[in-house]
């Protein structure tokens, strides 16, 4: 049996998480679940899976949830409380952390964890935006294995498998183009949140999908793949793929493009995390190519779409940059689902964060920390400008 324990749990990595564990019980145990507020649907969890520890990171002190009902439902599990309480459980061994918290605040509990687990299937990709040379020479020190869960990352991770690193020229990260791919620059000035986050093809979190219809999304998945398979970021390609079969490509040094395809479930990747290397039958669909017909690619539009070139240029910059990046783009994108900020202000403000900072080099944990922060309160500055004008 291998132990499991579901960082995000109720998100939506966390629920398909566990819906590929409900076929796989009795192979992998849960022994901790976590959430930020979403109580309702976690007791719903820990009745179902009871696991040993449960943390909640909007309660505590200084939050605004009151766990205290939930507790006396389930006198035989311990709950920790606030961030410290989730990355208290990060740090509590198993055999399996899935990490799944959405945007910054899971790198604490994942660096937390790599000293005590044996494999992470890392869903969380800021992780390795933000800090991807200090978690790769963790992974590195403490022999862990780091397997991602994002789709295409799962994608490139399978493919490798199969063939001589040598012999690999380059890697195609596919995107669907989100939402808003169809838009003409003049029309996504002015789209709207509930447009913004009718994701044609994939079923994701707010923040997640907003990224997607920015491209935001797959610049960091680039970012990611950079770290994750060490790849220069000139020998790393996106091409708009708006059917989404194909999840991703290699190509190799004699042009042979070698593609990964199936159907648009995450449970898929997030089985192979877990099962890895093993290959397990799944009920969660077969890929139909008759029903497909057809598929198509395009290049990306770098004028309307310039989200994806800003995280590249970031990303060959490095230091404290993608931390800055990142955080600005969180912000820009609670700012937009608020209405303060038009679809087109989210990249725009991006970019002047990023190039108003002094990067760090080399930074060490404390120095993306502050750099987060900095990142943050920077954009809200901007935010608060661009409400002004609108």
């Amino acid at each position: 049996m291998s132990t499991v324990t579901i960082l995000g749990s109720t998100g939506s990595i966390g629920l398909s998480t566990l819906r590929v564990l409900r076929g796989l019980r009795d192979e992998f145990p849960v022994y901790g679940l976590s959430c930020r507020a979403s109580l309702d649907v976690l007791e719903e969890q820990v009745r179902e899976f009871r696991p040993a520890v449960v943390a909640v990171s909007g309660s505590g002190p200084n939050g605004s949830v009151d766990i205290s009902e939930i507790k006396k439902k389930f006198p035989g599990t311990e709950f920790l409380e606030g961030e410290e309480g989730v990355t208290e459980l990060a740090s509590r061994p198993v055999d399996i952390l899935v990490s799944a918290i959405v945007g910054a605040a899971g790198l604490r509990p994942t660096i937390a964890a790599i000293p005590h687990v044996k494999r992470i299937a890392l869903a969380n990709k800021e992780t390795l935006v933000m800090a991807g040379d200090i978690v790769s020479d963790m992974i590195r020190d403490y022999g862990v294995e780091l397997l991602p869960v994002d789709s295409e990352h799962s994608a490139v991770f399978m493919l490798l498998k199969g063939l001589n690193p040598v012999d690999v020229r380059r890697i195609v990260l596919t995107a669907s183009g989100g939402s808003l791919r169809d838009r003409s620059a003049e029309e996504l000035r002015h789209v709207t949140s509930r447009e913004a986050l009718a994701h044609p093809t994939w079923n994701m979190g707010n923040k997640i999908t907003i990224d997607s219809a920015t491209l935001m999304n797959k610049g960091l998945e680039v970012i990611e793949a950079h770290h994750l398979f060490g790849f220069a970021y000139d020998d790393i390609d996106v091409i708009i793929h708006p059917e989404s079969v194909i999840h991703s490509m290699v190509e190799t040094g004699d042009g042979v493009i070698y593609a990964h395809m199936s159907v648009t479930d995450m449970a898929l990747p997030i089985m192979n995390a877990l099962v890895y290397p093993d290959i397990r039958g799944n009920s969660f669909g077969r890929l139909n190519l008759a029903e497909v017909g057809s598929m198509t690619f395009r290049p990306y539009d770098r004028e309307r779409f310039p989200a994806l070139d800003l995280c590249c240029r970031v990303g060959r910059t490095g230091g404290t940059g993608p931390a800055v990046l990142n955080a600005a783009n969180e912000v820009c994108v609670a700012a937009f689902l608020e209405d303060r900020i038009s679809f087109v202000d989210i990249a725009a403000i991006v970019e002047k964060t990023v190039s108003g900072h002094h990067i760090t080099a080399r930074p060490d944990l404390g120095d993306i920390l502050d750099a987060d922060r900095w990142g943050r309160a920077e954009a809200e500055r901007f935010i608060d400008a661009a409400g002004v004008r609108n």
